[in-house]
Order: C-alpha cells, then sequence, then structure tokens
C-alpha cells in the first residue's frame, strides 16, 4: 500500500456497513464516549478527528465476529450510533477507517481490532502479538506500509458492562496526610503465595480483601494501600518472547478497565470483584490507592504496536515532534508521551479518574512519571499546566489523595517540591539521604537531620506542609529492604538483559558479605540495619511508605528491577522468613503504633526554630556530648552520631529524644542537662525488636534515665526515648 493512502478494507472487511445478524442501528448520542448500556441496547460514542468512518465489530462468547456495524453519526468529531438488542457482557472491538500516513502522524488501519479507550472491562489480558502492528513489519520502508492483516481473532475484546453493585455501607475512611501510612503492594505478588488465602482466590482482587490479607494489614497499623498498576495493561511482545511478563503493569492500554489477570473468571472482567474489594477494605478502615499510568500507553514509538490511541487518532492522544509528525516525543523512557495539553486525551485522563473515584470508589491516586503530565505545549513543565488546572478545579478530583512520582526523563524532568498545592510527592531526596547515611556515607548528616524534619528545604518554602513528603526508603523499583542490607550489586540475570538493567547506584551495604550468609555477625548487622532504617522512617516528619514485604524480609535475591518477574522471585514468600527478619512484624507493628500515639512525630505543621513563640514542635539537635551541633560539627563529613530533640509544645504532649549512631563504634550518649530535669523512658533501641508502648504496664519501657543521663548505642543502631514536655515549652 502506497505512502498516505487509506486502507478501507481489509481481507476480511467488505465495504457493507453491516455484516452478521441485522441490528437495528439508530444515531443514538455523542455522550458519554464508550459504550453506555441501557433498556433497549448500547449506545456507542466514539472519539476520532481524523477517521471517515469507525466500525463496531460484535463477538460472540467463543471469539467470532458476528457483526460489524458501521457509527452512522457524528458529532462535535465524535462518532456514535445506538445499537439495539445488545445486552451487558456483551464482547466488541473497533475498527477504524481513515488515513494511514506516518508522515502526518495519520496511523487509521481498519485491519486492527482496536481496544476502545473508554472500555470498562476487557475479555482477557493484553499480550504482545506480531499480528498488532499497524504496518508491515519487516518493510524496508519500516512502518510507512500499512499491515494488512487482521488480527480480529486474537485481539483482546472488550465488554459492555452492567453494574448493579450494592454500595450501601460503604463508607470512605478519608485518612488525614498525618496520619496516612502507605503501604506499596503488588494485587498478585501479595496473595499468590499464602497459605491463608483460600486457592481459589490467590493472585486476585478478592484475594487482597481475603479475611487473612485484611488481618496482615490492619495488624502493621498502615492506613493506605497503595496498589500497583491495576488498569489493564500489555506485556509488550519483547517480554512475551522471552518468555517474561510485565509484571508491575507500568504499559496501560485501557484506562478505564482492571486488569482481568487479577480477576475470577467472570463475565464483567473483573468489575465486580474489584468494587468488593475496595468495600472490604474499606470496611477495615484501610484506603485503596491506585497507581496510575497516564504519562504513557502501551503502545510504544512509531514502531510499536496498533492496540487503541494510536489508530484511533494519534495526533490528537500523542505528543508527535513537531519537526517530524512520524515520532513520537518521548518523555518517559517508553517510547511515547501522552499529550495533556490535547483536549480529547485530558478528556480521557479526566474521565478516567473520575470514573475510578466516584464509580469505583477508591481513594486517590499515585501518578507516575507525573512531571510528564505537567508539560505545556511546548514541553516545559509549569504549574499552570492543563492538567494540574483541571484537577484543581474538579469538584471530585480535588479532594482525593494526590501523590506525585515527581520526575520524568524529560528536560528539567526532576520536580520535586515543585508540584501544586494539593499534591503530596514521592520523596526521592528522603530516600537517598536515608540510604547514604545509615550505609555510613562522608557527608551525609546534615541532609539525614533535614528529612527527619520533613524536607523544610523542598518544601517549606512553596508554604506546603510537611506531609507533603511521602518518605520512602524502598518501593518496587529498586532493593526491597533485606536486599538493601545483603547486596552491594544488582543481580538482574534473570530479567534476560546480562544486568544492564536496573539502577547501578544504590546506595546499599551488604554488611561484609554479598548475598545469603551463615555468618551469625553479619546476620545481625544487617536486622539491626533493617530496624534503623525502619525505625527512621516512622519517625520522620512526613508521610511514611513502606513497601510490602519488607516487615517480613521479603527478599528478591539482589535483582532491583522485578518489572519483568511474575514468579517467587518477587511474589511475597509467607512461609520462609530470614533469620535476619525474625520479629521484623511486630517491630513494624509496634513502631507505627507508636508514631500514632506521639503527635510530634506526625504533625502537619512545620516545627519552629527554637525561641520562636507560639509553636507547635520545637526540633534541637545535640552532639554524643548533649551540647547543641555547632556549624563546624555539622559541616564536618565524618561525623556520624547526633541526638534530635523533638518537644510537642501543645498542652499535654510528649517529647521524644531521636539517638543516631551510623559509625562503626560503640557510642555513649549525653543527653542534654535541662534546668527542670525530666524521666526519658527508653521505647526502643535497635539493637533488639523490642518497642515499648505508651501507657502500657505490662509492656512498660525497661529503662529509664533523667535528663543530663547517659545511653550507649552499639554501632550501626540508633535509640529512641519518650519524656512529657517540659511545662514552659507547652502553649496554655
Amino acid at each position: 500500500m502506497k505512502h498516505g493512502s487509506t486502507p478501507e478494507h481489509t481481507q476480511e472487511s467488505p465495504p457493507s456497513t453491516t455484516r452478521g445478524p441485522r441490528h437495528h442501528v439508530g444515531a443514538g448520542r455523542h455522550w458519554p464516549l464508550g459504550a453506555t448500556l441501557d433498556r433497549e441496547g448500547v449506545n456507542f460514542a466514539v472519539f476520532s478527528s481524523v477517521a471517515t468512518r469507525v466500525e463496531v465489530c460484535l463477538f460472540s462468547e467463543g471469539g467470532r465476529e458476528t457483526s460489524r456495524i458501521a457509527l452512522p453519526s457524528l458529532t462535535h468529531e465524535v462518532w456514535h450510533g445506538h445499537i439495539a438488542g445488545l445486552k451487558a457482557g456483551q464482547r466488541y472491538g473497533l475498527r477504524v477507517h481513515g488515513p494511514y500516513d506516518p508522515v502526518a502522524g495519520a496511523r487509521c488501519n481498519p485491519a486492527k481490532l482496536l481496544i476502545d479507550p473508554y472500555a470498562l472491562a476487557l475479555d482477557r489480558p493484553v499480550r504482545g502479538r506480531a499480528d498488532q502492528y499497524g504496518y508491515e513489519v519487516g518493510h524496508e520502508d519500516e512502518d510507512m506500509a500499512a499491515s494488512n492483516t487482521n488480527n480480529g481473532s486474537t485481539a483482546p475484546k472488550c465488554r459492555v458492562v452492567r453494574s448493579r453493585f450494592d454500595w450501601s455501607g460503604d463508607t470512605p475512611p478519608r485518612i488525614p496526610p498525618e496520619d496516612t501510612v502507605f503501604y506499596e503492594v503488588h494485587v498478585k505478588g501479595f496473595t499468590q503465595s499464602n497459605p491463608a488465602v483460600p486457592q481459589a482466590l490467590r493472585s486476585t482482587y478478592a484475594g487482597l480483601a481475603a479475611p487473612a490479607s485484611i488481618a496482615h494489614l490492619t495488624s502493621l497499623g498502615v492506613t493506605s494501600v497503595e496498589l500497583l498498576p491495576v488498569q489493564a495493561f500489555i506485556d509488550d511482545q519483547r517480554l512475551v518472547d522471552a518468555g517474561l511478563t510485565n509484571y508491575w503493569g507500568y504499559n496501560t492500554v485501557a484506562f478505564m478497565a482492571p486488569e482481568p489477570r487479577y480477576a475470577a473468571p467472570a463475565s464483567d472482567g473483573g468489575v465486580e470483584e474489584f468494587k468488593t474489594m475496595v468495600k472490604g477494605l474499606h470496611a477495615a478502615g484501610l484506603e485503596v490507592i491506585l497507581d496510575v499510568v497516564y504519562n504513557h500507553t502501551g503502545e510504544g514509538n512509531h514502531l510499536g504496536p496498533t492496540l487503541s490511541l494510536k489508530g484511533i487518532d494519534n495526533a490528537a492522544y500523542y505528543r508527535l515532534s513537531p519537526e517530524n509528525l512520524r515520532m513520537t516525543v518521548d518523555y518517559t523512557g517508553t517510547g511515547n508521551t501522552v499529550d495533556t495539553t490535547s483536549p480529547p486525551a485530558l478528556r480521557l485522563i479526566m474521565d478516567s479518574l473520575r470514573y475510578w473515584v466516584q464509580e469505583m470508589h477508591v481513594d486517590g491516586f499515585r501518578f507516575d512519571l507525573a512531571s510528564a503530565l505537567g508539560r505545556d505545549a511546548e514541553g516545559a513543565y509549569t504549574l499552570r499546566a492543563t492538567f494540574f488546572a483541571a484537577i484543581a478545579q474538579d469538584p471530585v478530583l480535588s479532594r482525593v489523595k494526590l501523590i506525585a512520582e515527581p520526575w520524568d526523563l524529560g528536560p528539567f524532568g526532576y520536580q520535586i517540591g515543585g508540584f501544586p498545592a494539593g499534591w503530596m510527592e514521592w520523596n526521592g531526596r528522603y530516600r537517598d539521604a536515608v540510604r547514604d547515611y545509615w550505609v555510613n556515607a562522608d557527608g551525609s548528616l546534615p541532609a539525614f537531620a533535614a528529612c527527619i524534619c520533613g524536607s523544610a528545604d523542598i518544601y517549606q518554602w512553596r508554604r506546603r506542609r510537611p506531609t507533603d513528603s511521602v518518605n520512602i526508603v524502598t518501593v518496587h523499583d529498586g532493593f526491597t529492604l533485606a536486599d538493601l542490607v545483603s547486596y552491594n550489586e544488582k543481580h538482574n540475570e534473570a530479567n534476560g538483559e546480562d544486568s544492564r538493567d536496573g539502577e547501578s547506584h544504590n546506595r546499599s551495604w551488604n554488611c561484609g558479605v554479598e548475598g545469603d550468609t551463615d555468618d551469625e555477625s553479619v546476620i545481625a548487622l544487617r536486622a539491626r540495619q533493617m530496624r534503623n532504617l525502619l525505625a527512621t522512617l516512622f519517625i520522620s516528619r512526613g508521610t511514611p511508605l513502606l513497601l510490602g514485604g519488607d516487615e517480613v524480609g521479603r527478599t528478591q535475591g539482589g535483582n532491583n528491577n522485578g518489572y519483568c518477574q511474575d514468579s517467587p522471585l518477587t511474589w511475597h514468600d509467607w512461609e520462609r522468613v530470614p533469620a535476619q527478619a525474625a520479629g521484623l512484624h511486630g517491630f513494624v507493628a509496634a513502631l507505627s503504633a507508636l508514631r500514632q500515639r506521639l503527635p510530634v512525630l506526625h504533625m502537619a505543621d512545620w516545627p519552629a526554630e527554637p525561641g520562636a513563640g507560639d509553636c507547635t514542635a520545637v526540633v534541637r539537635w545535640y552532639s554524643v556530648w548533649g551540647h547543641e551541633m555547632t556549624a563546624q560539627e555539622w559541616e564536618d563529613p565524618a561525623v556520624r552520631c547526633v541526638a534530635a530533640v523533638m518537644d510537642d509544645c501543645n498542652a499535654g504532649g510528649r517529647s521524644v529524644v531521636a539517638l543516631f549512631n551510623a559509625s562503626d563504634e560503640e557510642t555513649t550518649f549525653t543527653l542534654p542537662a535541662e534546668e527542670s530535669p525530666r524521666t526519658w523512658a527508653v521505647h526502643l533501641d535497635t539493637r533488639d525488636t523490642t518497642v515499648h508502648a505508651l501507657d502500657t504496664v505490662d509492656a512498660g519501657p525497661a529503662q529509664s534515665l533523667e535528663s543530663g543521663g547517659q545511653w550507649t548505642l552499639v554501632s550501626h543502631s540508633m535509640a529512641l526515648l519518650v519524656a512529657p514536655t517540659p511545662p514552659g515549652l507547652q502553649a496554655p
């Protein structure tokens, strides 16, 4: 087919507008977009500014194409029509006729069955295949010749959905940011190997809401379950051919459909099961946060497959190079970038977000590579981006949790601290500073101290709150906590890329031996380091995020890029808890409870400078000798030990002393002397797993000491002491 042609018909597409059984087709309406069920049938509405005809293809339960019906009406660039007699569960796909002219940015090809961008469910997972490409693969002109191969029989089908779900009694928890503890988890990986979850429910939405799953989550004290991507995604062909899979799910192809592989076989593609999961988690007081990928799709660059948006209206949905419309602009590292300055693309994203909140009852979103969403028409990042403006004025979306991964791969893409008011951000600088300090890096103390106080250097100057900082030590991308203290190098051989993939600068420390060991001293040090990192996370001002599985010492064998590993390597191993993780679950649960009982650790306001007058909290920093830190000590790259006194100035408040020793030596700290000495109770020391609860006689502190007293920390450890705030610091 010559360049710039319009492939109106294929081998299985005669010029008639209707094939198969006769259906009554009416004009219908141009809104809402997608497939909308009513008493008489289904209204279809598809946006395309370039199409010359849009066909709805109907399929039987067995996958046979039964009808091909052209939508009869065009209103405001939306093709629409009403097909009588269709029922819930009907399988369908789209074929879009129009120009195939890559040089002009147009890639219509009716030989390819497309996923409706507004599909609410798919009948199967999407996996890469050779027949998905809209061009003749192997042609001398690459993507310039349209493919005539019809993939209707192999392509995933959309499903018409009618939900009559009973939401009665569902109450969103609405956890304030200062009380929030995120738990990042994979739907399948969390339950696949859990013997306490019924076999039929493992790896599913239902399994995540099973009694055993909820019991584990609530026992930890987490408040908000942050799910890795659950919008339908593709296993791209490269992975399929290598016998791997897109385990993490960061390659979305349908923004409104739940991923079907996490649902038990059902006629609605998992919609009801997902809702049941949300309702169950809500009943347990847990929020549901979705990790969403709107910055790109699984269609890749100009040589990627044609699955949906590319074949419907390529230029309306993707950023194309102004110099060469054949090429996509790639700010994401995946081949394409969704153009949020384009009204159709922005409308799709906003409609999708509202759907997940209003219809699926989720409580917020973590936006992957969010800087890409905040770029203007020229590609510059700006707080006045159309996407941010649309969110801010939306009465539904402006009230849920909004969390940014504040970077992308484009120019000036690292925007930590640069998101609008009302947004939280994954704080990558917190991760780096905390890791650097505990691996004993020179000069790491000042950044570490700033992180303990909420990263004021990043957020306070823009009048943002400490809770806007989502504090992370480990997340899905990178080492698990157990691997962070067990490996100096990544070990990604299983990914098939000779370990070229994944981050090489991990700020990790194997404690003297790479990988597994029987050395008791190394095992003990690793266990202490894990407790140090977790305790730091839970006592830091900001919003903590716990990586699912870190509380039981989950390991990936040193693989720091498990994106393609759907196997025991990445699943939670509920039966094997390594020696170094013994007691870790209880330690995390007690830490979480202690944090909640000590407001000074999770206030939404910034601590004040000492002597600042009316305030909610004051933080003072001291050397091991009990004297306030000097400028020379802060600037000394060799300093590894420090004490922080955090006073809660509210009436009846409790204060905290945190002692940190990242050195290789046992160190004795002297508590600051005070005019009115206080009795400090020791509530944790990371030399062991004990965390003493507040106001509980049976679990009361084992030891206490007065102001000016001394406490000795072993190497690589920390302690937390609690006392009442002096009356002189308390507000009336």
